[in-house]
Formats: C-alpha cells, sequence, structure tokens
C-alpha cells in the first residue's frame, strides 16, 4: 500500500492552514496536541480538514507526538448488551476528544486476555480499558514493562492499587436481595452468571449471600444455580427452581438478560410474576421497563462508567491529575416483577 510523501502531507497542512487561516503551525499543533489550541480553533482547523479532504498521516503522527492517540478496550464478549453499550459510549466520548477505539474480545479467558493485550500493544495504543480485575498474572508486568496505562471498568475496588470506575457490585446485589426480603420473602433463589473469571459475578453473590445471613436465611445449594449469558441457560435455571418442592418464592438474579429468562419460563410454566414469584434482576436494561411484568432491578449507569473510563486514560495520557479509584452509584428501580409472597408458602 503507498503511502503519502513528506511532501504530500506538507501540501496537505498548507493547504488545510490556508482554508482555515491559521499558519501551518497551529494545524501540527492542533493534529498531533489539541489540547494545546482552543477548542474555537481546533473546530475551525477540523472543519478545513473536511472542506479539503486531508487525512492527516497516523505514522507521522505517532513518531512527531510518540502518541497514537488510540486506546484499546478488551470485553468478555458482544454478545452482552452492557457491554456493547458501553463500547459505544466510550468511542462517543474518545471521538469527541480525537482519540480512536481498537476493541477485542477474549471469551473470559485469562490467556485470550494476555494475547489480545499484546496485540493492542503492538498496534501501538496509547492505553487500555479492562473488563473488572480478574487477569492473567502476566498482564500487569506486560502493562507496565511497556508503560501503557490502564484502567479497570464496572468494578469499584478503592483498597486496590489499581485504577477502576464502576458500580460496588457487591453492595447493590447486597441491596436487590434486601428488597424481596423487606417484601417479606424468605425462600430466595439465585441464578447468577457464571464466577470463573468473573469478579463481578463473584462479587454479585456475595452480596446476595451477605443479605441473606444477615436476616437468618439459609441458601441451600439446589436454590442457586450458575448459568452462562443466554436466555436458554436462565430458562433451564428456572425450570430447576420452579420444579423444587420446595421452591424459592423469589429469584434475584445476576444480570437483567438472566431475569428474563426467569420470567419466560415462569409464564411458560403456568406461574404469575408477582403473585406466585417475584424476580429481580440486576443491570436495567432498555427492555427491562418495558416487559410485561416490567422487571425490577438494578440500575447502573453504563454509559457513564465507560465515559469515565475514557476521561481517565486520556487524562492521564495528558498529564492531568486524575481520580484513581471512582464510584459510580447504583439505585434499585422498583416495578412490577416483585410484591409480597403468596400466602400459600408464608
Amino acid at each position: 500500500m503507498n503511502r503519502p510523501s513528506a511532501k504530500l502531507t506538507k501540501q496537505g497542512i498548507r493547504a488545510v492552514a490556508a482554508r482555515a487561516g491559521v499558519s501551518t503551525a497551529s494545524v501540527s499543533r492542533a493534529l498531533n496536541n489539541p489540547d494545546a489550541v482552543s477548542p474555537s480553533l481546533r473546530a475551525r482547523i477540523a472543519q478545513a480538514i473536511e472542506a479539503v479532504g486531508y487525512i492527516p498521516h497516523a505514522p507521522a503522527r505517532i513518531l512527531s507526538s510518540r502518541r497514537s492517540r488510540t486506546l484499546g478496550a478488551i470485553v468478555p464478549t458482544i454478545d452482552n448488551t452492557m457491554f456493547a453499550r458501553g463500547i459505544a459510549s466510550l468511542q462517543k466520548y474518545l471521538s469527541s476528544v480525537g482519540y480512536m477505539l481498537f476493541l477485542t474480545t477474549s471469551g473470559y479467558d485469562l490467556d485470550v486476555e494476555l494475547q489480545q493485550a499484546r496485540n493492542l500493544i503492538g498496534r501501538g495504543v496509547d492505553g487500555l480499558v479492562l473488563r473488572g480485575d480478574c487477569h492473567h498474572e502476566g498482564l500487569r508486568k506486560l502493562l507496565a514493562d511497556n508503560a501503557v496505562p490502564f484502567i479497570n471498568v464496572g468494578i469499584y475496588q478503592p483498597d486496590r492499587p489499581y485504577p477502576c470506575v464502576g458500580t460496588n457490585n457487591e453492595a447493590a446485589a447486597h441491596r436487590a436481595a434486601g428488597h424481596v426480603i423487606e417484601l417479606g420473602h424468605r425462600r430466595i433463589g439465585i441464578v447468577s452468571a457464571l464466577q470463573r473469571n468473573n469478579d463481578r459475578a463473584g462479587a454479585r453473590v456475595a452480596g446476595f449471600r451477605r443479605a441473606l445471613a444477615e436476616n437468618g436465611l439459609e441458601l441451600p445449594p439446589e436454590w442457586h444455580v450458575e448459568v452462562p449469558y443466554t436466555l436458554d441457560d436462565a430458562r433451564e435455571a428456572a425450570r430447576h427452581l420452579l420444579n423444587l418442592k420446595n421452591r424459592p418464592t423469589a429469584v434475584v438474579c445476576g444480570n437483567d438478560v438472566i431475569a428474563y429468562g426467569v420470567l419466560l419460563e415462569a409464564e411458560r410454566s403456568g406461574f404469575s410474576v408477582p403473585r406466585d414469584l417475584s424476580v429481580v434482576g440486576f443491570d436495567d436494561l432498555d427492555w427491562s421497563r418495558h416487559l410485561r411484568p416490567s422487571l425490577t432491578t438494578i440500575h447502573v449507569p453504563t454509559d457513564e462508567t465507560w465515559q469515565r473510563a475514557g476521561e481517565y486514560l486520556v487524562r492521564s495520557l495528558a498529564g492531568e491529575q486524575t481520580i484513581m479509584h471512582r464510584e459510580i452509584d447504583f439505585s434499585l428501580v422498583v416495578r412490577e416483577s416483585t410484591a409480597p409472597p403468596p400466602a400459600i408458602l408464608k
């Protein structure tokens, strides 16, 4: 592939400068160090670039600034609506400040995550957004050896020496379980996401269990089911719980998709929600308020969480002081899927 010559690059910058009515030095400064020019000048130069059809040569910019203005993100999967929404928010923010995003997935495999990090660093990313704090032991050494800043997104762990932004998953799950306990439920089941290599799922299970223990409630082993992130698996878990002779009257779920599966299977099996069974989700996906019954769930500000992750890295790379551990507030959204337990099972 032919690369633009230095002569063509200079001609392009001159054309942009002439169009914007500024010096070529101002154009170069706006391209290589946008924070060094005013927002109004940046906007004028951006309009000129679009008008003349100039495409800045990325390798040349990297050489001049020693920055690629590119971040990488490694998520377990893009099948999860929360990840897809978070990535969209991150990319929107990065685009607004002149950064580009490279995205890869790990499939909840720590070896794959490590290899993807190597690939992204090899591509010259300036920083990495990682999901959670459950990583391969070699990942942090890789990042430190290559002086690549990173942030763990989706968790809040102020006692850890690594930057993070997210909700306190344990506290949020504790609140979700506390809600059905306050309604009078004593037989409470859990359908969680798989906890292997997923510290968010583990923290939520810990929060559910803490709420039960604080209220003297037991959790028989058969009342806790771990499932992959699919409706089919969630429905199978619900089938198991609903067929128990001593079944739960409420089910708290590790995420909304799992809760959808529980709702669907309850309806198919002839149970009325919330008359016969209360169901609580976690995440507050868009569909949760449109279902009938609408889903009681924990609202997590996904857009804000991922934008804050981008802000942390961009500001860190600019040498600005940043908040290392940022907690994002959650809230319980009470809808139609929860109610006091049926009298027959009290």
